[in-house]
């Protein structure tokens, strides 16, 4: 790869009718430029355009005399509106062909299903002639790398589940040995600060970064910070973000939950618990069984998660986990005392080590003269009970889910990463 100047630079084109109509939002070209940013590789063009091949091809046309890389994302799939990989192909002058390894992955994945294999579904095995195939490991649309002129081409299916892994096993490390770099990463997330806090506590870290470099993402409900290191190897890159890793986890404090691209907060304390052999029940007012839920999307989790109970009733806390109906009367729903028996009324029905309790204002009316946002989270455990108050903002549903993570949190504070 030449490059038409000493640094690269991209265009991205993401391709679907649906996103021009506001259908759906495309959290695939954000991802791919923070990847690209990572290899120093500048990103300046980003578009948006239909499933129009006419109006494709203008794009094509436009960044084939601007841009040393070319994404196009979305348009691979079986269907008549996915005109993506043609209109590469007949942009580049070329015939479409078939990859054997993707048609060979689709057949496969026909019988397994037990579906009869279709002309349009091995359109997704096709690829521009002279293509390096890129394998797509959660989907079945092969994605293609062609050079001409000096220029690559790239084209990547549209579903985020299929494109994310694309571009970190496929494209990146492609581009990382065509740059010559070694390329380290990683995200530490962080829950229970604001970005303005983060990026506040960490201005002596950031001001003073040079390799490797330091982003903040704000990732509903959390924080992450990427690190990103440049070195001569692999190794000797890691070993450059370790000791910045360290510094920042040191100053934002118990806020670290973890690492990883994708790794929520249950995700991470639901395997500690896990790993831990550690039980853990719930009773839900205000989230609904949004807290079991987000537990019941870990992998293994039955192992330590038996049940729980959402009691969004005043009575159903009675008669489902014994809160005494006087507690309730006395202090009411939304009080230190309710999330306290939620909490111990679980613990002791469901007989696990921990059990957390959950009650609340969601909004946005008030309940019992509580502003929306007041939520009480009490933990049970075999050493006693703690309850705490929270004041939180945002919608019903981001309530509902700071206060999810929130009990995550208080649960990851006691039984550890």
């Amino acid at each position: 790869m030449s490059g038409k100047e000493n640094n690269m630079k991209a265009e991205i084109i993401a391709v679907g009718t649906e996103m021009l109509l506001g259908e759906i939002t495309d959290t695939n070209s954000p991802y791919l430029a923070r990847q690209l940013a990572q290899l120093g590789i500048d990103i300046y063009y980003q578009e948006t355009v239909g499933d129009n091949p006419a109006r494709i091809t203008a794009l094509l046309d436009q960044a084939s005399r601007r841009s040393d890389l070319v994404v196009l994302m979305g348009g691979l799939g079986p269907t008549a509106d996915d005109v993506t990989k043609e209109t590469v192909a007949a942009f580049l002058h070329v015939p479409l062909v078939t990859d054997p390894v993707a048609q060979e992955k689709l057949t496969a994945t026909a019988a397994r299903l037990q579906h009869a294999l279709t002309p349009n579904n091995l359109i997704q095995a096709q690829l521009p002639q002279g293509a390096i195939p890129l394998a797509n490991r959660t989907g079945l649309a092969v994605g293609s790398w062609n050079t001409v002129n000096g220029t690559v081409y790239v084209t990547l299916p549209g579903p985020p589940q299929e494109c994310e892994p694309m571009i970190s096993e496929q494209l990146i490390p492609r581009l990382a040995q065509a740059t010559h770099q070694a390329i380290a990463s990683t995200m530490l997330r962080f829950y229970g600060l604001t970005e303005s806090v983060i990026a506040a506590k960490l201005a002596p870290v950031i001001n003073a970064q040079t390799n490797p470099t330091i982003a903040i993402y704000y990732q509903f409900p959390d924080i992450a910070v990427r690190i990103t290191a440049q070195a001569a190897d692999q190794a000797a890159a890691e070993a450059l973000i370790a000791p910045v890793a360290e510094k920042i986890k040191d100053l934002l404090g118990d806020a670290f939950y973890g690492t990883g691209e994708h790794g929520s907060i249950a995700q991470v304390v639901g395997q500690a618990l896990i790993q831990r052999h550690t039980t853990i029940t719930a009773a839900e007012s205000l989230t609904a069984g949004a807290f079991q839920a987000a537990l019941g999307t870990v992998p293994g989790i039955s192992a330590v998660f038996p049940g729980g109970y959402v009691t969004y009733a005043p009575e159903q806390k009675t008669a489902m986990i014994g809160v005494p109906a006087a507690l309730i009367q006395q202090y009411g729903v939304v009080s230190t005392q309710t999330a306290q028996a939620m909490a111990e009324g679980a613990r002791q029905h469901v007989g696990t080590d921990y059990a957390l309790g959950f009650t609340g204002v969601a909004g946005p009316d008030t309940l019992e003269g509580q502003p929306a946002g007041t939520v009480f989270i009490g933990l049970a455990s075999p050493t006693g009970t703690t309850v705490r108050e929270f004041h939180l903002l945002g919608s019903r549903n981001e309530v509902r889910a700071r206060a999810v993570a929130w009990g995550f949190k208080m649960l990851q504070d006691v039984i550890g990463r």
